[in-house]
Order: C-alpha cells, then structure tokens, then sequence
C-alpha cells in the first residue's frame, strides 16, 4: 500500500524543533517497560458474554507480540502493509497492533458494529490484506459475513478467525505456534521496524461527503497527543486503567491501548459495557482512571449508587463525545467521588482540550475544556478572522497531533497553507481560552458517542419506493445525547412508517446504531429558493415535539 500523508513533511522540522514530536515509536515504549518492569501485569481482559479473563505480564505481551508478528509475517504481511481488526476489546486486539509495530505494518481498526456495507467499502479503499474479526460476537456471525464479502475485495488475502477452530483461527496462525523461536525470527522483526514518521494506523471517520474517510496517523504524531494528555491529568506508571470504550475508536486506542504501554501502567479491558460488572472490575483490579462518553457515566453512577459500593480508587473519570449536563457531574461526584473531566476531540487529533484536574467542577458542565500543550484552537469567521471571545465561530485546531492527512482524498483534508485544519464544529471560547461546542457545520449526528453517517443514510432512504424527499436530523437524548429522526415526505400513493425504513436499512447491511429511531412525515420539505432543504427548521420542529 502507498500512502500519501502529506500533512506530515511540511511540519516535521518545527515539530522536533519544538520539542513536540518525539521521534519514538510503541515498539521502543514496549521494549522499556520489559527491561524496567517485565513482571507487572501489563494487561487484563475480561470477556462478558464467557466470564473468563486473561492476564498478560509486560515479558509475556512481548513474547506474544512477537510471535503474532512472525505469524503475520508468514502471511506475507510485510511494511505498509494493512492489517484490519474488527475485534472487540480483547487481548488479540492489542497484541495485533504491537504486532503490526513490530514488522511495519498498518493496523486498520474497524468497530464491531459495522457491516457488510461500511466494511466493503473500508477495505476495498484501505486495500486490507488481512482481516481479523470474531467467529461470533453478541450473536452474530462475523465469519459469514465476510465470506460474502470476499469476492468483492481482491487484496484481502487472509481472513484470520478469533475464536475459530479450524486452520484459519487466530490461534492456528498467529498465537499458537512458538514463531519467535524459529530460526528467522530475529531477521524478520528487525528487518522491518517503522520509523516515527510512517504510517502506522488508518482508522475510518464518518463523514458529511457520503463514505468514510481513512485517518492516516504516525507513532509522532499520536503519541504527541497522549504525552501530554497524561501529563495533564497527572497519570504515571502506577494508574490502573479501565477501557471499556471501543479500541477500534480513537478514545480506546490511543488511551487504552497505547498510553498505558507508554506509562508502564496497566491496562483492563472489558468487552462489552454492562455497569455492574465495570463497577467490580474497577474495585478488584483497583482502576483509577477511565475515559468513556456520557452514557457510561451515567450508567456507572447509578449502579454505584444502587449496590451502595465504593469506588475509593477511581480518581478520575474523563468524559467526551457530548456535553455533560450538569446534574449528572454533581451526583457522579457525589456517587463516586471522582473527578469530573470534560474534554473534546477528533479522530484526526486525538484529545484537543481538557479541563484541568484543579478546575470547578462547573467547568466540566460548562466548558469543553482548553487546548493541550501543542495545540492552538481558532474560532473563525467564514473568512478565518478570530471571531470575539463568547462570540460562536468555525473551530480550527492546529496541532502537533494533527493527523498525515485522508487516505487519496488529499482535497479533503482540510488543512489551508498556515495549518489549520477546519474540525467542522462550531465552538465559542471565553477570555481563558476555554471552548464550548455548540453545534457543527458537519452534518453528523452524534450517539452515545458513536457518529452516524447522515449523508449516506438520507442517500439509501432516497432508494426506498415509498420515499420522495429524506433528512436526517438530530433530536436530544437524556442518556445518548443525540438520537437520529427521519423526516420524510412520502411519494404519491404511497405510505410508509418507521418499521418499513428499520426493515429496508437492515436489508441494506446498515449498522443497526446507524438507522433512525424515529419518524416524521410531512407533506413539503422547509428548503431554501435553491431547493435545499432547511435543517435547522426540522431542528426546531423536533424541539417542539420533543418538549
């Protein structure tokens, strides 16, 4: 694979110059906590659905990781190769990306939420030459699924199966067989380490151009966001941290999977997200730290408050994907005692802004934070003037963490000539540089965390026969944050109801979180003399529904 990260040459002078990039890769982190600490517990996975949990000490994640990469190795998976995962957070997740870092290839992280219709797409562009998902997860077969995919997609060479049992599974080809013992180990893993600069992760974002775009990031240009994101709220080598969050997003990856090993800290990592099993792990393994969205906050608080169990170690939960209402952080203060961190970020930087740990807790609630050491927020007008502090503007972000750019889709970047890149949200700042977000010019709807589509979904309802005009809008959500509507406006003669749009997008392999939960027919579109329809008025039709 060729990749053209061409965001990162014009600014790698200044970056070193400035102390910002660090010109070290996971595998030199990786190969420091063996020789200070081989012995501690590195990593604990806890798998929901079967009970069972596996531990890895930092020697014998290394021995692992090594192993999966000479395995991978006799795949044929060699530099700039993509290795896609479509796991959830278990331990082959983490060892797949170490073992990637240890030959030069990309992981490509996929959520396991996604389908036959985000994943065709994702690995034709991303041209994976291997795939590694469940044989089943949450009841669903993931090895059927790419079976009808496989025509479709000629550089996946290999489907390797976790939890399989036949000569395709992980265990089988990667993690079984002793391949670091074997007489060319040693050759392979040292023939092909990448450099700070290269590629080494390509993870997909929806977008508002109606298909994914490819994040490329570097071991620079991440690891520049989390060494200060540690710094920040005061994380070292004794943290405990629990990640229940996707690894296949940027909030499980880069804080769940990557910073603990820069930390030599340790990681835990749960599956599937039910509280009452976070809120044992958390007093078992002693956690200290977790970053999750609303929801999980929410969810935490009431189970603590209902088993009336104490989390005394659990000092800081961060918090990002949608503001905090403010009732919600004075109880889960009170619940958990825990400091409150509201923060905001992308896919494309990792965390811009944090609180700090010293601040109000009204600061949580109120703010999302200000920008990180390496990092200079704008808020814009459409001509790129600095808007008045407290006045709403574009937000532009320029950062050391600042991603290498969308996979061929250069002229999406978003980048001009003095490196700001337009994040697409609209934020304001106050005189302490402190932003708020408050709304986006993207048109992307926000659940629980998770970003839907809405330019290809309104595309398929297009399809449906009983459909002449679609929109997608937003409507709040208590617990979620944002909840998708359709609006419609049916053909003449034709009716349609919620059930018919939920059944033709499940035909359509759409991921079941991506597919409206509610439905509005009208007669006529609100739309501009253009034709274009007018969102912010069904923004305000659904307030007034929903009041």
């Amino acid at each position: 694979m060729e990749f053209d990260a061409v965001l990162i040459a014009p600014r790698r002078a200044q970056m070193v110059a400035q102390g910002l990039w660090h010109d070290r890769t996971i595998n030199d982190d990786l190969d420091a906590c063996v020789a200070a600490c081989p012995d501690k517990t590195a990593l604990t996975a806890l798998r929901v659905e079967e009970g069972g949990t596996i531990r890895f000490t930092y020697r014998e994640m290394t021995r692992m990781a090594d192993r999966i990469a000479v395995g991978l190795a006799r795949l044929g998976v060699g530099r700039n190769d993509v290795v896609a995962c479509q796991l959830p957070n278990w331990w082959q997740f983490t060892l797949t990306y170490l073992a990637c870092s240890r030959i030069g290839a990309v992981i490509n992280p996929l959520m396991h939420i996604f389908r036959e219709r985000e994943l065709s797409f994702m690995l034709k562009h991303g041209e994976a030459k291997v795939l590694i998902v469940p044989q089943a997860f949450r009841g669903f077969d993931f090895e059927q699924m790419v079976a009808g995919l496989r025509g479709d997609l000629p550089a996946l060479e290999h489907v390797v199966v976790v939890g399989g049992s036949g000569g395709n599974s992980f265990d089988a080809l990667l993690s079984g067989p002793a391949w670091e013992d074997s007489a060319d180990a040693q050759a392979i893993l040292a023939r092909s380490r990448p450099g700070p600069d290269d590629v080494t992760q390509l993870i997909y974002t929806s977008g508002t151009t109606g298909e994914p775009k490819g994040v490329m990031h570097t071991a620079n240009t991440t690891m520049a966001n989390i060494i200060p994101y540690a710094q920040r709220l005061r994380l070292g080598a004794d943290d405990v941290v629990l990640m229940a969050s996707p690894m296949a997003h940027q909030t499980g990856f880069m804080y769940g999977l990557m910073m603990p090993i820069m930390l030599k800290a340790s990681v835990v990592l749960q599956d599937i997200w039910e509280p009452g099993r976070a809120l044992e792990l958390i007093r078992s393994e002693r956690v200290s730290f977790t970053m999750a969205s609303t929801p999980f906050l929410t969810d935490l608080t009431r189970a603590v408050a209902e088993r009336r169990l104490e989390v005394p170690t659990l000092r800081t939960f961060l918090c990002a994907g949608a503001p905090i209402p403010g009732p919600l952080v004075e109880q889960a203060r009170a619940v958990l005692g825990t400091k409150i961190v509201s923060a905001w970020g992308m896919s494309e930087n990792g965390a811009v802004t944090l609180i700090e740990l010293d601040d109000e807790d009204e600061r949580a609630f109120n703010t999302d934070g200000h920008p990180l050491p390496g990092v200079e927020i704008k808020v814009a007008d459409d001509a790129g003037q600095a808007m008045p502090a407290g006045e709403p503007g574009r937000l532009l972000v320029r950062a050391c963490s600042n991603f290498g750019g969308y996979l061929r889709r250069p002229h999406l970047n978003g980048t001009d000539a003095d490196d700001w890149f337009d994040t697409g949200d609209l934020a304001r700042v106050d005189a302490e540089g402190y932003i708020r977000i408050t709304g986006r010019s993207k048109d992307v709807i926000i659940r629980g965390g998770e970003n839907i589509p809405v330019v290809e979904i309104e595309s398929l309802l297009y399809r449906h026969p009983a459909i002449a005009m679609a929109a997608i809008v937003a409507y709040p959500d208590e617990r979620l944050g944002e909840r998708a509507c359709a609006v419609v406006v049916a053909r003449p003669g034709h009716s349609v109801d919620l059930p018919s749009i939920v059944d033709f997008l499940k035909r359509e392999k759409v991921a079941v979180q991506y597919i409206p939960e509610r439905l509005i027919v009208r007669d006529t579109m609100p739309s501009t003399p253009s034709g274009k329809i007018q969102k912010f008025k069904l923004r305000e039709l659904l307030r007034t529904t929903t009041a």
